[in-house]
Formats: C-alpha cells, sequence, structure tokens
C-alpha cells in the first residue's frame, strides 16, 4: 500500500530544503514531496524498465568520487519481482569508471529514460550483488518526473549489445578537441550527484538534464557552467551539490555511440551576473573536472532525432 501525506515522512534533505527555501517553495513542496517520493515503484514504473533497452546509472567509486553512466542491452534486461526491488542484467564493465561504485551494499541511481516519447522515472536504492552478470537493486526512493527539456530521438541497435567495442577508454585531466565538440555541441547530458544522510545511508541521485544545443558553455579554463531551468522544484541535483560538492556527468555522442564520463567539483551560482547571459536561467551551476573519460563507440546504440512529437 502506498504511504499517503499524513504518514509518509518527508523525503527532502537540508540542500533539497535550503534550494527549495532560495524560491520560497518549501510549504508548496512538502505535500508533493510525501506523496510522489515513494519507497517502492507503483506498477507503470515495474511496467517502464523492462521495455527500455538502455538506463542512467550513478555510482560512488571508493575514494568518493561520483560518476554517471549509461549502459545499454536488449530491453528485458531489467524486470521487477515486487515494487521494492528492480532486477538488472548487467555484466562488469572495467573500462566504465562508474562500474567501480557497483560493489554488493554499494548505493545506487537509476534514471529509466525513453527518449522518443519522453517519458522517465528515477530510482535510487542499494545493490544486493551475487556474481558479476548483474544485481539486484532495493528500492529507498521512486519517483517519476516530467518530460521537459527531452530532445525526443529514437534509438536503433547497431551491434549486439553483448559485444563490447574493441576501442580503448581514453583518459585525461583535460578535454581535447574531441572532447570538447562533445560538450559544446550537447544538447542533452546526465549528471549524479550524492549526500550521506543523517541515518548513515547514502542517497545518490541521476538526472536528465536538456537544452538548445550548446546551452553547455566550456570555459577557457575547463570548467563547464550549466543553466539550470524552470522545473518541478524538487532540487535533488542542486540540492546535493549544496550538501556534498562533487558531480559526475556523461555526455553521449547520438550519431557515433561515443561517450564521455567526468567527475569532479561543482559549484551552485544562486546570484550571478552570468545568468542573463543564457536565455531563460533561473539560476547557474559550474562543474569543475578533475578526471575525464572518452569511451569510443562505447554504447551499441545510435539515435536519431524525432520530429513529429
Amino acid at each position: 500500500m502506498l504511504e499517503t501525506r499524513e504518514d509518509a515522512p518527508s523525503p527532502w534533505h537540508q540542500g533539497e530544503l535550503a534550494m527549495q527555501r532560495s524560491v520560497g517553495v518549501v510549504e508548496r513542496m512538502d505535500g508533493p514531496g510525501r506523496n510522489f517520493v515513494r519507497k517502492a515503484m507503483p506498477e507503470q514504473h515495474r511496467a517502464f524498465f523492462p521495455m527500455l533497452p538502455f538506463v542512467v546509472l550513478g555510482t560512488v567509486d571508493a575514494k568518493g568520487d561520483v560518476w554517471a553512466t549509461v549502459r545499454a542491452a536488449q530491453p528485458g534486461f531489467m524486470s521487477s519481482p515486487d515494487p521494492e526491488t528492480l532486477e538488472v542484467r548487467l555484466p562488469r564493465e572495467s573500462a566504465d569508471p562508474a562500474d567501480a561504485g557497483m560493489e554488493d551494499g554499494a548505493a545506487i541511481a537509476m534514471l529509466g529514460i525513453q527518449l522518443e516519447t519522453r517519458r522517465r522515472n528515477r530510482l535510487n536504492g542499494a545493490i544486493s550483488r551475487t556474481d558479476a552478470d548483474g544485481f539486484r537493486l532495493r528500492v529507498g526512493q521512486s519517483f517519476g518526473n516530467c518530460p521537459q527539456y527531452i530532445q525526443p530521438r529514437a534509438a536503433a541497435f547497431v551491434r549486439d549489445p553483448a559485444l563490447p567495442t574493441a576501442l580503448p577508454p581514453l583518459r585525461s585531466h583535460e578535454f581535447d578537441e574531441r572532447a570538447r565538440r562533445m560538450v559544446e555541441n550537447a544538447d542533452t547530458f546526465f549528471v549524479a550527484s550524492y549526500v550521506d544522510r543523517e541515518n548513515g545511508e547514502r542517497q545518490v541521485d541521476v538526472s536528465h538534464r536538456g537544452g538548445y544545443a550548446g546551452f553547455v558553455h566550456l570555459g577557457a579554463d575547463g570548467a563547464l557552467t550549466v543553466p539550470d531551468f524552470a522545473g518541478n522544484r524538487f532540487f535533488n541535483t542542486l540540492g546535493n551539490f549544496l550538501v556534498n560538492p562533487k558531480a559526475g556527468l556523461v555526455f553521449i555522442d547520438f550519431d557515433t555511440g561515443d561517450m564521455l564520463q567526468m567527475t569532479g567539483r561543482v559549484e551552485v551560482l544562486l546570484d550571478s551576473p552570468d545568468i542573463a547571459t543564457f536565455p531563460r536561467a533561473e539560476r547557474l551551476w559550474r562543474f569543475t573536472p578533475e578526471d575525464i573519460v572518452l569511451r569510443p563507440d562505447a554504447l551499441p546504440l545510435r539515435w536519431n532525432r524525432r520530429t513529429d512529437v
């Protein structure tokens, strides 16, 4: 049985509350938080994840660095035997820096997103792992998101997803020209963040960010400035940043399957003259990468933009 507003605790931590307070919506967001952020998946979410050919993940490695990644497999690689559990059949992938945070007992975040329909649902929880071929996620939080800022794309496999690319990852502390183009041309990326709650539990989040092509500004110093547009006022990502200023980003080249992952530190800019230079931005955040991994042909999927939705 789903909890009601009266008997469910508020899911918001101090960082999320601080962000909500900054725009005067703390009281307004109390009810949605209690009603929509659940400890179990509703039936429509349990049916949604098994349809997907890829999933976005957020993890934390042993050093405390947070990573975002995208993993693909034939639909059905995720299944839900009960509302509190998601089974994920994905083998370990040593080339993926996010894989280091997928040990038994580790906290993880998941974003199921269907770009062609612009549906998305989020999960976080803890991993239970018995082998290298997959894991079971015990749900900590489950909630849906609106379709805002999702650029519609249709995906197709170009190779068997069980066959990894033969191209090695390229690791660096700064952007080469190829990585710079991926950031500067992007209309979509994903961001992971995390906090350690008062009860000792680690809560990881991974979310979608979208906008006009080129909406992320990459400065000469290698820092990324990201506009934050009007949204659901949950402030999961920015609230995490206020408590723990670490982030993991992943950009996809939808034409080639290349994936650009990075981890580093972040600063939230609530009041900056630079906000006015980004159309429709309400605030900004600035990310300084400390480790950058470019993985050519990492994904077995290619996407085409859809114009009929």
